[in-house]
């Protein structure tokens, strides 16, 4: 099959699919390989990016999915009805950041980071997608853990949690105070 025809079929089935499509789903709709796939996407990217098109052809932890591209965002939210939009509180991107940087965290642990009871954000995050149940720790009691989920990755930009920004690291001074420390001793 040629190259452009292939193309066209993987545009086809992002934009119908209106959902990240696995790799493996498209290697085997179009029976190719894993690397003729990635050759095929990169240049749909670029040629997305020159001809200045109103879509991005975006990677997603282990696939790919379309979406209007960030600049054309004001005209498009016109479109999308606002309510839907999570609106997020200090709490809750505190709450997150916690739980993306500590897949599999348990409610009684981000409360002791944050200091504050964390009941109605983690409630809020479930409501809006952001995060979801990871499974049971093996712990006293059996604690729920929580991770974050791919639409907190597209809400943010991000193709994996590794590629969210490094955390600065810390020292004890010779006060025993804490110090951040420069990212070039890091």
């Amino acid at each position: 099959m040629e190259e452009e025809r292939q193309k066209s079929i993987i545009e086809s089935i992002l934009f119908a699919a209106g959902r990240i499509v696995s790799t493996e789903e498209l290697q085997v709709i179009l029976e190719i390989s894993e690397d003729n796939l990635e050759y095929l996407i990169e240049n749909m990217q670029k040629e997305y990016e020159e001809e200045n098109r109103g879509i991005d052809l975006i990677k997603v932890e282990d696939g790919y999915q379309l979406c209007s591209k960030p600049k054309n965002h004001e005209y498009v939210f016109q479109l999308i009805d606002k309510r839907n939009t999570p609106r997020l509180s200090n709490a809750a991107l505190e709450t997150l950041a916690i739980i993306a940087y500590n897949p599999r965290i348990s409610r009684a642990e981000i409360e002791a980071i944050r200091g504050v009871n964390v009941d109605g954000t983690i409630y809020k995050l479930l409501e809006y997608g952001l995060i979801e149940e990871s499974g049971k720790l093996d712990l006293p009691g059996k604690p729920m853990s929580y991770k974050t989920t791919t639409d907190f990755l597209k809400m943010f930009g991000y193709e994996s949690l590794e590629d969210l920004p490094q955390l600065p690291k810390y020292k004890m001074d010779e006060n025993n105070q804490i110090v951040m420390m420069p990212l070039d001793e890091q």
